[in-house]
């Protein structure tokens, strides 16, 4: 598959259904977290919820049900909540980036602190381990994420969003570091190309040409096979977006 316009990729969340330690969301919720390139968007397909997001201007809470978008960019801390069924079309720009780490959650500052073990909290076992041991190692990493979402928005209260953010902005930009070279290539290799095509489009238009309506193409591709995998919010299915 060439990508989807724009550059972005698609996933289909099913929210988490195991509740929350601090009882938020009727039917669970995920594990609060930021992207530190990428934008996100939901737009809900049906169930209801909503997303809590924290972003340097504040904290908000959008609720959701079918026919709502909410979009946040980097840096802004969002968690799904589930009040039933909720399901979600996730679209998120540069593709493969948020599949290549892209995410950083919102663990305790001391873990934060450390990048070995904050990737030691983070991953979970191999994908040929059994449902019972991904399920309760992507639970687990959702409630340390909510311990360091507990401290978080403590700080918020003391000192305000901006300020409360700051530390976990720069721990996110220490713990990504290494892998922003591979980072770089897929960028160029699966986002750059959309825009690079469209000015050169735009030129051809600009003198009356349009050799790019020549080479249009089609792409399809089935969703991966089940099951669906452990993301940071719920059960994932995805699609392939190319090298």
């Amino acid at each position: 598959m060439n990508g989807l316009p724009g550059g972005v990729s698609v996933s289909h969340l099913r929210v988490y259904d195991w509740v929350a330690p601090d009882d938020v969301g009727l039917a669970g919720s995920g594990s609060p977290h930021l992207h530190v390139v990428s934008s996100e968007a939901y737009v809900v397909l049906g169930g209801a919820g909503a997303v809590h997001t924290l972003g340097p201007s504040g904290a908000a809470v959008h609720q959701l049900h079918a026919g709502s978008i909410v979009s946040f960019g980097p840096g802004v801390v969002h968690r799904a909540v589930n009040d039933g069924d909720l399901e979600v079309l996730v679209l998120m720009s540069n593709a493969g980036l948020p599949e290549a780490g892209d995410a950083v959650l919102t663990f305790p500052a001391a873990v934060l602190a450390d990048p070995a073990a904050y990737r030691a909290a983070a991953t979970l076992p191999p994908a040929a381990s059994s449902d019972d041991e991904l399920a309760a190692a992507a639970r687990r990493r959702r409630d340390l994420a909510l311990e360091g979402y507990a401290e978080l928005t403590a700080a918020v209260a003391r000192v305000g969003a901006a300020a409360a953010l700051a530390p976990l902005h720069e721990a996110a930009a220490r713990i990504v570091r290494p892998l922003v070279p591979h980072w770089q290539d897929v960028w160029t290799r699966n986002v750059y190309p959309e825009t690079e095509t469209t000015a050169g489009a735009l030129e051809g238009l600009i003198r009356g040409v349009a050799p790019h309506l020549s080479r249009g193409s089609v792409s399809a591709v089935e969703a991966a096979p089940a099951p669906r995998r452990y993301g940071m919010c719920g059960r994932l299915q995805t699609w392939p977006i190319g090298d």
